[in-house]
């Protein structure tokens, strides 16, 4: 069964953010999702080869999930003990200022699908939840290849259009600003 327009279920751990150059521990629970978009970026675990890239390519896109009202969270099955000493480690992984969630019990890996049990690791999952906490989009894929956050940029973007605009779909390759569609019975066969 598919996650899409699912409930995001009551999950509680503790997250590694540094904001403005002061690192702290927080509490992040699914309430601090409620109210505003959210984006989830599973990795496998800290300290591997893709992953920093990953961090890396969502910090250097991270004023625009901003400006579009949106937190990223990065989760990995690691402790939040784990993700500090990587921020503080790895200069790709030190230029986020968006929370690193532990998830060692991997409730978080196992309530969105992207748990693989015998590695006790996390499959590269991308995430949109809307203020309601509703799952809006997902991706999951192998984890030899990593993301191009700016696609999830603009997956955000097309998920907070329909949102704002019920009965418009976003075409593909839709950008923000761009022509949407209205489904009608007339345009059937012809688009």
């Amino acid at each position: 069964m598919s996650l899409i327009n699912t409930q995001v279920q009551p999950f509680k751990t503790t997250a590694f953010v540094n904001r403005s150059g002061k690192g702290e521990f927080i509490e992040v629970t699914e309430q601090s999702l409620k109210g505003k978009w959210s984006v989830l970026i599973f990795m496998p675990a800290a300290f591997t080869f893709n992953c920093p890239t990953e961090i890396e390519d969502a910090a250097e896109h991270y004023a625009e999930f901003q400006k579009a009202g949106a937190e990223v969270y990065i989760v990995t099955t690691d402790t939040h003990f784990s993700h500090k000493v990587w921020h503080e480690t790895s200069d790709a992984v030190g230029k986020a200022k968006f929370p690193l969630v532990g998830d060692p019990t991997h409730t978080l890996t196992n309530a969105f699908g992207v748990h693989i049990p015998e590695e006790g690791l996390a499959l590269r999952g991308t995430f949109i939840i809307n203020p309601e906490l509703t799952i809006k989009t997902l991706e999951i894929h192998s984890n030899e290849i990593a993301r191009d956050v700016k696609e999830t940029v603009r997956k955000l973007k097309a998920a907070q259009y329909t949102a704002a605009h019920p009965g418009q779909v976003c075409p593909a390759k839709w950008n923000e600003g761009a022509k949407t569609i209205t489904p009608s019975l007339d345009l059937v066969g012809k688009i």
